[in-house]
């Protein structure tokens, strides 16, 4: 059994987090959020040790890593605001224990080297949350395409909206220096899966970005990508929209519907058994989808010229 900290306990993904930690068999034994909006720790570990203030909680962290193996920190998750993961990894790393990171493991390329030189001088490990690749339809998309011809090029629609209400643009989430945008803070699964499949990028153009509202076109070794990405609850399909549902996600691969807009609430779990294995995601896994998210990001959108996707002529 194995001791965790979680960062970000408050947040929306956190308790995913939580789930996976107790049904893998370990234990929460600290818990940090500025928020205290947190009682769902009860319904998962009732006896977690919970801190407000980093400082606190940094200096219950040392105390701890002094008591010795087993009352030392393992783990540390960290489910905080994507700015601040760089730092929470760093945190994890000093006081001896292994990161597991929620996406963006970091916001730009360069970060990764830095954080790839304090791995190997702690001797500790840096994982990140990559759990779309433990999807049934993303596994079986992946087993499709690697039996076709290698020289194929596929042609594929990404279509993703999750509305989201004004609090969203309130929060750090819609500010881009902290959450990276659009594209990162809800695209980058997508866009790590993809090239997890079809290989890595060759051309990356972006013909809108908007605060609410990206698309482009993304080339990749065996596939080209038109994407588009929304958080307008307009752009739900109607069919959506009357199930009562805020969220769909559509991957249509030369012409096949691959359906995925279930089947997420046990891939955190999935996740963490393979990183307790001794496998799981690491810092070279997550840097593809960081660069492509980070020249998003950077790009000058070029208008709707060439191959974009329909959606985006939706004013």
């Amino acid at each position: 059994m194995k001791n965790f900290a979680l960062i970000g306990a408050a947040g929306y993904i956190a308790p995913r987090h939580m789930k996976a930690i107790k049904e893998t068999g370990n234990v929460l034994i600290a818990a940090l959020d500025r928020s205290d909006s947190v009682g769902v720790l009860d319904q998962y570990f009732p006896k977690t040790s919970f801190f407000t203030e980093f400082e606190r909680f940094d200096r219950h962290a040392e105390k701890l890593k002094m008591k010795g193996e087993r009352e030392r920190i393992h783990y540390v998750s960290i489910a905080s605001p994507n700015y601040l993961h760089d730092a929470h990894i760093r945190f994890s790393l000093r006081i001896g224990a292994d990161a597991i990171c929620e996406k963006p493991l970091v916001l730009n390329p360069w970060n990764i080297d830095a954080l790839k030189a304090i791995e190997k001088e702690t001797g500790r490990r840096i994982l990140t949350i990559l759990q779309i690749r433990y999807h049934p339809s993303i596994l079986a998309l992946k087993e499709k395409t690697a039996s076709a011809a290698h020289s194929k090029k596929w042609d594929i629609d990404l279509t993703y909206v999750t509305a989201r209400g004004p609090w969203y643009f309130y929060s750090w989430k819609g500010d881009v220096k902290k959450s990276g945008g659009i594209a990162t803070n809800i695209g980058i699964h997508f866009f790590d899966v993809l090239q997890w499949i079809f290989g890595p990028a060759q051309k990356n153009v972006v013909h809108m970005l908007d605060e609410d509202r990206a698309a482009g076109f993304l080339e990749l070794q065996n596939a080209r990508v038109r994407w588009f990405l929304s958080l307008r609850f307009d752009d739900l399909p109607a069919a959506v929209l009357a199930g009562g549902k805020r969220t769909f996600r559509s991957l249509r691969v030369s012409g096949e519907e691959f359906e995925f807009s279930d089947g997420f609430a046990d891939l955190h779990t999935a996740t963490y058994k393979k990183i307790l294995g001794g496998k799981g995601f690491g810092l070279d896994e997550a840097r593809p989808s960081v660069e492509i998210v980070s020249d998003i990001r950077n790009a000058r959108p070029i208008g709707l010229k060439g191959d974009y996707h329909p959606l985006a002529r939706k004013k």
